[in-house]
């Protein structure tokens, strides 16, 4: 007489739903944060001391790229101007892969980190940047008297 008002298996429509709204989203399953679709593409590492981004930015030129530390907050931004050929060129462009345009990533920071210890070189299309740790939380070893 009445009928169901959910599907017969609910869990696997919720699976269903949630698979959708990860593709919509392109939202990566892994809890270290998006793996894919930003430019730059950023490393993070760490060591005991210091902390380690590569960001992977070739044909940029330096002095456009602004790299800030705010409240915990490392930002990287900049801008790629395009090399395709001006419309007056009348040039037909068939493909065109390479990003162009304004970026700005961020990456947290741990509360360990030194915001007077930060260091950036650019060299070979890679942008470095180490973050020092601050010393009192860096390990040590503590004698036995």
């Amino acid at each position: 007489m009445y009928g169901s008002l959910f599907p017969r298996d609910v869990l696997a429509e919720l699976s269903r739903l949630q698979s959708e709204v990860q593709r919509a989203f392109d939202i990566s399953p892994s809890i270290r944060g998006l793996g894919r679709g930003g430019f730059p593409a950023v490393n993070v590492g760490a060591t005991p001391e210091t902390l380690e981004l590569y960001v992977f930015a070739p044909g940029l030129d330096p002095a456009t790229v602004e790299v800030n530390l705010d409240r915990g907050a490392l930002s990287i931004a900049g801008s790629r101007k395009t090399e395709l050929p001006a419309p007056e060129q009348k040039a037909s462009v068939h493909i065109n892969e390479r990003f162009q345009g304004k970026f700005r990533r961020v990456v947290s920071l741990p509360d360990d980190a030194d915001p007077n210890g930060v260091s950036a070189t650019y060299r070979d299309g890679i942008l470095h940047i180490q973050v020092k740790r601050r010393e009192q939380s860096q390990p040590r070893r503590i004698t036995i008297q």
